[in-house]
Parts: structure tokens; C-alpha cells; sequence
């Protein structure tokens, strides 16, 4: 996975989005069931958690940008 490149400046508009996109994308993560079955399924489980860790730390960073 990438990681999170040097802060820089975003515009309130684009930040609004992307907050949006990013509460988007935890909730789908949320509601996603494991498919025990699925081979590979630990690690698919595995990634979606951390993404869902990174996009959280990314709204956080976005929202103490406003303050």
C-alpha cells in the first residue's frame, strides 16, 4: 500500500469531497461480509481493514486541517 504522501494544502472544496469519499468507502468496507469460503479471504479481509484504518486517519487529517 501507499503511503501517505507529505501534507499539502487542499482546497475546502476538493477536502469536502474527498471526506465524503473517504465515509463512503469505510462504509462499504463496513458493510462487507467475509466469504470464509474464498481462498485468499484472510488476506482480502486483512488489506480491507487497513485501508479502512488509512482512510480513517486520512478524514482525521483532513478535518484538523479545518480547525
Amino acid at each position: 500500500m501507499f503511503d501517505s504522501p507529505v501534507s499539502t494544502p487542499v482546497p475546502q472544496s476538493s477536502r469536502t469531497a474527498l471526506v465524503r469519499q473517504l465515509q463512503e468507502l469505510v462504509a462499504a468496507l463496513d458493510r462487507r461480509m467475509p466469504q470464509v469460503m474464498r481462498a485468499g479471504e484472510s488476506a482480502i479481509a486483512r488489506d480491507a481493514a487497513t485501508l479502512r484504518q488509512r482512510a480513517l486517519r486520512r478524514i482525521d487529517e483532513l478535518c484538523a486541517d479545518t480547525e
